[in-house]
């Protein structure tokens, strides 16, 4: 019997605790979550999650001359690990020399035929040239005992005299046309020997030249600084493996870490706010208690699509105003960009305001009253008309608001801040700045709200 009762009271509080929780919390929570109007500075900005980099910095050149020797391509063996520091002289890289090493074997063999024929054609040219100048001094001795068989035979007769002097003309002729053709084989021999001499060193030019760009293949640091990867054409970073094309022989680069940009990029929606010179506020993701400032210094004039995204966003550099040791390439910022600063407007979270039609109105204790917006930003919005500094209007409006007596405003009010040059309603203050996500945000600010009132300490 102690036992059921024991059971049947426990049974009782649960029940008793389980209606209090799905009945009683829920409309205190509506009745207590109140906010009050505030009066001051609004400011209207957009947040984008940004990179740094280097505004500036010195490029590391692999192997310059590569097109020369006809290689198009290469790829990086070794490199130091991204981020090192390393002083002017330092070893950064290594490049595959496989490719310009079998030519340089290739052009080494030209070398040594081409030396081998400029040596046999050397000898052939000086052989042909002693036989010539040789047949020259036989010739100069025939014609001379033809000159000495003349001037004995002038005591002959008329005919062995004749005869005699047909020698000698023959003898002459045969001398100068010998004289000719060794002047005519001289002058080809030089051509040959010239033609044979110039091959021989363009072929010993080339291998030059191959063997100090293969000199280059091994990468050094042109200063002191912070090694970091160049990215290639797909935004991935240029490590072991990656090719250097001879058209871009960047290996690595020095960023000058003094002068910092944060590069980010703002989503279509919001671009048009977005101008060079507007302040921001930079903080870096990996060290949260350190703040910065910065300035809009570039803004694209074409927007990109987004990896994997049907999103089209602009890109926007953000120059750095302070200096900083732990700020470091490639750490994530968050970035706030100022886009506009109203001064002395009234304000109140974006989840007060409710909409029935072309309507905004908020819920004050007893009542539903009107009002008019302007511009909000991520969280708040402005109030121009309805309402007065500190008054209290329901964050969570309680159960059945929507039966309240709505209090409009005048004619006069409200034509007077639906003018042409004024703000327009939040409808289409929402629909103009892309705010169609405003009564999401705020349906989930409230769920959120409410569950934090309903949790109990333990639970």
């Amino acid at each position: 019997m102690k036992k059921q009762i024991l059971i049947a009271t426990g049974v009782v509080i649960v029940v008793i605790i389980a209606m209090w929780y799905f009945w009683g919390g829920e409309s205190a929570t509506g009745e207590t979550i109140r906010v009050r109007v505030k009066h001051g500075e609004f400011r209207i900005t957009v947040t984008t999650t940004g990179e740094l980099e280097a505004k500036s910095s010195e490029e590391i050149y692999g192997p310059e001359g590569l097109q020369r020797v006809r290689i198009w391509q290469t790829k990086i063996d070794d490199i130091v690990p991204d981020g090192t520091v390393v002083d002017s002289g330092d070893w950064v890289a290594t490049l595959d020399r496989t490719e310009l090493s079998n030519r340089v074997k290739d052009q080494e063999l030209e070398v040594e035929q081409l030396e081998t024929q400029f040596t046999k054609t050397q000898l052939d040219t000086t052989l042909e040239m002693r036989n010539l100048r040789d047949e020259l001094i036989n010739l100069k001795y025939a014609l001379e005992e033809r000159r000495i068989t003349l001037e004995n035979s002038k005591y002959e007769p008329p005919a062995t005299i004749r005869q005699a002097e047909i020698d000698l003309d023959r003898a002459q002729r045969a001398y100068n046309q010998a004289v000719k053709n060794y002047s005519l084989k001289l002058e080809k021999a030089r051509a040959n020997m010239q033609d044979v001499s110039t091959q021989l060193s363009k072929a010993q030019n080339r291998l030059n030249e191959m063997m100090e760009v293969l000199g280059q293949f091994t990468v050094f640091a042109p200063k002191s600084g912070m090694v970091i990867y160049k990215r290639g054409w797909d935004g991935k970073k240029m490590g072991v493996g990656a090719q250097i094309s001879s058209w871009d022989n960047v290996v690595a680069t020095l960023p000058n870490l003094t002068v910092m940009n944060s590069k980010t990029f703002v989503n279509e929606i919001d671009i048009s706010k977005v101008k060079a010179g507007q302040p921001v506020e930079v903080g870096i993701d990996a060290f949260p208690e350190k703040k910065f400032t910065g300035s809009v210094t570039q803004v694209a004039n074409i927007g990109e699509q987004m990896k994997n995204s049907n999103a089209k966003v602009f890109e926007v550099m953000i120059e750095v105003n302070e200096f900083d040791s732990v700020m470091r390439p490639a750490m994530t910022t968050k970035n706030v960009i100022i886009t506009d600063v109203i001064r002395d407007v009234l304000y109140l979270p974006v989840e007060c305001i409710h909409s029935n039609d072309s309507l905004s109105y908020v819920v004050t204790p007893g009542s539903r009253r009107q009002v008019i917006v302007g511009k909000s930003n991520e969280n708040e919005i402005i109030i121009r008309a309805g309402l007065d500094e500190d008054d209290e209007v329901y964050l969570v409006p309680p159960e059945g608001y929507e039966d309240m007596r709505l209090v409009t405003l005048d004619r006069e009010t409200i034509e007077k801040y639906r003018a042409p040059e004024e703000e327009p309603p939040v409808a289409d203050t929402m629909q103009a700045e892309g705010r169609d996500r405003m009564p999401r945000m705020r349906e989930d600010k409230m769920k959120q709200r409410t569950a934090g009132e309903r949790r109990k300490p333990g639970q």
